[in-house]
């Protein structure tokens, strides 16, 4: 079961946001990796969908390549994370829809705040339910 709560390392939070900050005009997308140790490890995949400013489609090949270097690092898939260039930090009808790890966090990360970052973090269940996970920022 997901907690309601959790904590990531600044390191991380930076990454992801640089990430976003880096493709402000389409959605950066990709995945979070975890050891047993609590290191993460963030993984940019390259977003392929025909309209990549209003939602993000993960190149196949990265995805299989990223799930593997993972394995190789004794990793489990941690979350997935995406950026709304437009829109807020909260899933979209599409992303509900096209989730397809249960087991994953969804971390959104969005662009339209005037200036100032906004990243949210979500459960979202095949049944259509969404709950928000609360995000806290460690220093390690």
């Amino acid at each position: 079961m997901h907690q309601k709560e959790i904590e990531l390392p600044r390191k991380l939070v930076n990454k992801l946001l640089h990430h976003a900050q880096l493709s402000q005009e389409i959605e950066a997308c990709g995945f979070v990796g975890k050891d047993e140790s609590d290191n993460y490890t963030c993984y940019p995949v390259e977003n392929i969908a025909e309209t990549p400013s209003k939602r993000f489609l993960m190149a196949p090949e990265e995805q299989i390549s990223t799930m593997k270097a993972m394995r190789d690092k004794e990793e489990s898939l941690f979350a997935i994370y995406h950026s709304h260039p437009t829109a807020p930090a909260r899933p979209s009808a599409t992303d509900i829809e096209l989730s397809s790890y249960p087991d994953a966090y969804y971390l959104i990360i969005s662009l339209n705040t005037k200036g100032v970052l906004e990243m949210r973090c979500f459960q979202l269940l095949h049944d259509e339910n969404i709950v928000e996970i609360t995000l806290t920022m460690s220093e390690e």
